[in-house]
């Protein structure tokens, strides 16, 4: 009995190790109108919180180019992929993803605008107030040898119809790219589960539709259900608009929105939310 636990343990500890942790963070731009919570005052509370849990992938939203700079130079053990969405390069807000060299090598990244026109650097679509991007890339997991894509990506916060129809061209653009091999995407979707946006992308009649990391974890999910605190002294709502969708055989171990605060501030004013995954 003793040997057939102590193997089941060894079983249980392998299934771990190969399992990837994945984080969603919108980050907030550096502003100076935040005052207390601009970036230089809680830029070491958010690293604190990506070193903690230790995501092999993390998709960032609303990172600017000295945003960009100051995380590459936190997190030693994590490379990027992404571009700045006015102008392909440095110019406008990230929505990159950090991942960890040491269990991840990268074999493929791109960027497409959630436009009419997706391939056109820097443009704007529908009714959007801004310009939006997706970025992703192609992995192949050190450990299992399994390769698999990652879209990371933030949908405009006003164009009612530019949500609609990102959430339908990625939808399309994910299927196109990432082919029979499975993906993560995670995002600000600005969008609550019952928004049109979330109802196209979970829609169980069609057969591109992901599937909600949090809606199939194994263990109950943990933390808030609100993923917005806009700085105050707790999330705004009961609620999400950060998540973490699936395509492909996935299994989700764990699911938790992180609202850690320090002396009262948070790191960002949204929450980080994250998944432990298995293919």
């Amino acid at each position: 009995m003793t040997i057939l636990f102590a193997a089941f343990s060894c079983m249980q500890a392998s299934a771990q190790d190969r399992s990837i942790q994945v984080m969603t963070f919108n980050v907030r731009y550096n502003s100076p109108k935040d005052s207390i919570n601009a970036w230089p005052n809680r830029k070491d509370r958010l690293v604190s919180q990506v070193l903690y849990h230790r995501p092999q992938l993390l998709g960032v939203q609303e990172a600017l180019w000295d945003q960009m700079l100051d995380l590459n130079n936190a997190l030693p053990q994590y490379k990027y992929l992404g571009v700045g969405r006015n102008d392909g390069d440095k110019k406008g807000e990230f929505s990159a993803i950090f991942y960890d060299t040491t269990r991840l090598r990268l074999l493929e990244s791109n960027t497409f605008w959630l436009s009419e026109t997706p391939d056109k650097i820097g443009a704007k679509g529908w009714d959007a107030a801004i310009e939006r991007i997706v970025s992703y890339g192609r992995f192949r997991d050190k450990t299992t040898g399994k390769i698999f894509y990652h879209f990371n990506t933030h949908f405009d916060h006003m164009g009612k119809i530019a949500r609609r129809e990102s959430a339908k061209l990625l939808l399309e653009k994910v299927a196109a790219i990432s082919g029979k091999l499975p993906a993560v995407v995670t995002g600000d979707f600005n969008a609550t589960p019952n928004d049109e946006p979330i109802r196209v992308i979970v829609d169980t009649q069609n057969p591109l539709r992901f599937t909600d990391a949090k809606a199939i974890s194994q263990t109950p999910h943990y933390g808030p259900t609100g993923t917005f605190n806009g700085f105050r002294a707790h999330e705004t709502g009961d609620e999400p608009i950060d998540y973490i969708f699936l395509k492909g055989p996935w299994k989700v171990l764990q699911h938790a929105t992180i609202s850690q605060t320090w002396k009262g501030l948070f790191a960002s004013d949204h929450f980080a939310v994250v998944a432990k995954l298995q293919l």
